[in-house]
């Protein structure tokens, strides 16, 4: 079993919680050529009538001007680990389990499988976590 763990670089805009609130800045950067392989946004648990919005990644200084022409901003949290790899029966179980055992608490995790490959992504409280996580990953591949 192979897998890949990398850092993603987020950007993060407040969004009005409406229809179109987080189209209008999505097709602005779809218009500048971005190609999004990340896209999260939440109503806000402490804002009403407002949500987040994360994307990434950007490419080029184009894609980031764009980002910012829309009023979005680099974040350095939450931590998020983008994780890929060859499927197996269980494995999500097993490397969730691995990462409770270290304990690693997950603020939280989206995986999804298309053609026996796996890719999802990993939110962890803290850098050391996410670190911590991608060893016990890598460890788990060469098992």
């Amino acid at each position: 079993m192979s897998f890949k763990m990398q850092r993603v670089q987020l950007f993060h805009a407040e969004v009005e919680d409406k229809p179109g609130g987080v189209a209008a800045r999505l097709k602005n950067l779809a218009e500048a050529g971005a190609h999004l392989e990340y896209v999260y946004s939440q109503r806000s648990a402490t804002k009403p009538g407002m949500g987040d919005l994360y994307v990434a990644p950007l490419r080029g200084n184009g894609e980031v001007a764009a980002v910012r022409a829309t009023g979005m901003h680099e974040v350095s949290e939450p931590i998020v680990m983008r994780v890929e790899g060859d499927d197996k029966a269980g494995l999500g179980g097993r490397v969730t389990q691995a990462w409770e055992m270290a304990g690693i608490n997950l603020h939280g995790l989206v995986m999804s499988v298309i053609g026996g490959k796996f890719v999802g992504y990993a939110t962890f409280d803290t850098v050391t976590d996410a670190n911590k996580a991608a060893t016990i990953l890598a460890d788990l591949g060469t098992a």
